[in-house]
């Protein structure tokens, strides 16, 4: 007998309305005394595809950023983690229920039976998932899974989770949560590698519905790996002053040798040259990983163009990131055969085939 196939019927998204990118990068600028590393900054923000990233910080009085009197980090200052994780447990849930108001405006999110969230950002116990659950009055009988601290790729391990729970159970209608306030964990320092890291990371939820009704993109079969000797270069340190990301220059150059590697290229591609592939998913983890990706499978100009969007309207979102891109193309031009990819601490690569219904 063959397996029931499930499918992404949906995607909700949510950002908060406070747009801080400028301000970061106005913050950070006169933290670089080398006047070299400082034009490298500049270029760097200009070269970096972005031009909003949202954060659920409030407004300073006066509508000013965070940074600024009476903002969350007025003048320098570094609350720490039990701060920022108070801000987590009030702004989290919200984020998440907002995207999935966005979702329920598309279908029909009634009898969910079960409940999947991904967030990477903060912690609390009760869970999110059962915040978020009891808010939007789910039956204490819906099973959850939280997938907690697994980063960028954490939507790929969400949806996979879905995915495996209506091919088992073919009645079942999941719905997964991607939550990321990554605007929470502000470093305070003066290098420039963490600086640019910090330059990439917004806030966002996105909120899907898994069935197996065939309609959306059918999930097809997952593929996973872990690059070897590549444990260091994305990292979430969690200190007294919220969660400190590493993130390496060299990330990109392993992805690109990762992705050239024939096994895990013939995993990724479910065995089709580039060239057949007609919807590319890729997790917008910064404008360097997408012309990675591109430069390694040789795709055309305009090939990463959801990711792409998504990188300059929100940066990078975690695990949220790959969710604004699908849902992008849910909303475009039929899928006949679709590649979902991302990449997260590790340095671990994984991703789905997807088409749509037909």
């Amino acid at each position: 007998m063959p397996q029931p196939s499930a499918y992404l019927n949906a995607i909700g998204t949510a950002v908060p309305n406070h747009d801080g990118h400028r301000a970061f990068v106005d913050w950070a600028t006169p933290k670089i005394a080398d006047p070299r590393l400082a034009k490298l900054f500049g270029r760097m923000v200009a070269r970096s595809g972005i031009e909003h990233r949202w954060t659920v910080l409030p407004r300073a009085p006066g509508g000013g950023s965070p940074i600024e009197p009476g903002g969350f980090y007025e003048g320098g200052h570094m609350p720490g983690t039990a701060a920022r994780m108070a801000v987590y447990v009030d702004q989290a849930p919200a984020l998440s229920i907002a995207a999935i108001d966005r979702l329920a405006e598309q279908v029909d999110i009634r009898g969910i039976t079960h409940l999947v969230v991904a967030s990477c950002t903060g912690f609390v116990a009760p869970g999110i998932d059962q915040i978020v659950a009891a808010r939007i009055g789910l039956s204490p009988s819906v099973e959850r899974l939280l997938v907690g601290f697994m980063g960028c790729y954490a939507a790929v391990a969400a949806l996979r989770s879905a995915r495996h729970i209506v091919r088992s159970e073919p009645g079942a209608r999941v719905l997964v949560v991607c939550v990321e306030l990554c605007s929470l964990h502000l470093q305070d320092t003066a290098e420039i590698e963490p600086l640019l890291a910090m330059l990439q990371f917004g806030d966002g939820a996105a909120a899907a519905l898994v069935t197996g009704d065939p309609a959306g993109f059918a999930l097809d079969a997952p593929f996973a790996t872990t690059l070897p000797d590549s444990a260091g270069l994305i990292r979430w340190n969690i200190t007294d002053q919220g969660f400190a990301m590493h993130l390496s220059g060299e990330v990109p150059g392993r992805i690109a040798a990762g992705l050239a590697d024939p096994d895990f290229a013939s995993a990724a591609l479910g065995g089709r040259a580039p060239e057949e592939i007609d919807g590319w998913a890729v997790h917008a983890g910064g404008r360097s990983i997408l012309d990675a990706v591109e430069s390694a499978y040789a795709l055309p100009q305009g090939a990463l163009w959801a990711s792409r969007e998504v990188l300059h309207d929100n940066g990078n979102m975690s695990s949220a990131t790959l969710m604004f891109a699908l849902a992008k193309m849910l909303a475009a031009r039929p899928v006949e055969h679709g590649v979902a990819l991302a990449f997260g601490p590790g340095l671990a690569a994984e991703g789905f085939g997807f088409r749509s219904a037909a």
